[in-house]
């Protein structure tokens, strides 16, 4: 196992590690900011840019989140609404082509057999009607 490098001088200076070392060093990281105030940036393993941070709780808000995670929340609650009116709009497309469907299949029977005549039938439409709301 090998030997930790030396932490950075200057406390509260953030600095980046990649996350190969930050899970060796975890415990070590969590003092460092609880003691001194440091921010580590967390990268993946040969990319530069910060994908999650060790902070202070001090850097965080009172109601327990930092401005930063709101505005990303905020921009995933619009991601989500966007997605949930796509999926809606998709979901009534095919429902309307069901129900054209279902129109052309009552259609075709009307044309075969005689409205009223067969109770078993007659039930179906019924319950068909319903759950359509007509």
């Amino acid at each position: 196992m090998s030997t930790p490098a030396p932490m950075p001088a200057g406390a509260g200076a953030p600095h980046s590690l990649p996350l190969r070392e930050v899970r060796t060093r975890l415990t070590q990281l969590v003092a460092l900011a609880e003691l001194s105030g440091t921010v580590t940036l967390i990268t993946r393993d040969n990319d530069p840019r910060p994908v999650a941070a060790i902070a202070p709780a001090t850097a965080v808000t009172s109601s327990g989140e930092s401005p930063q995670a709101r505005a990303s929340a905020a921009g995933w609650q619009r991601r989500l609404e966007q997605v949930r009116a796509n999926l809606h709009r998709q979901h009534q497309g095919e429902l309307n082509a069901v129900i054209r469907a279902l129109d052309q299949v009552w259609a075709e029977l009307d044309r075969h057999v005689r409205p009223g005549s067969d109770r078993d039938i007659e039930r179906l439409r019924a319950a068909h009607a319903h759950l359509l709301g007509r």
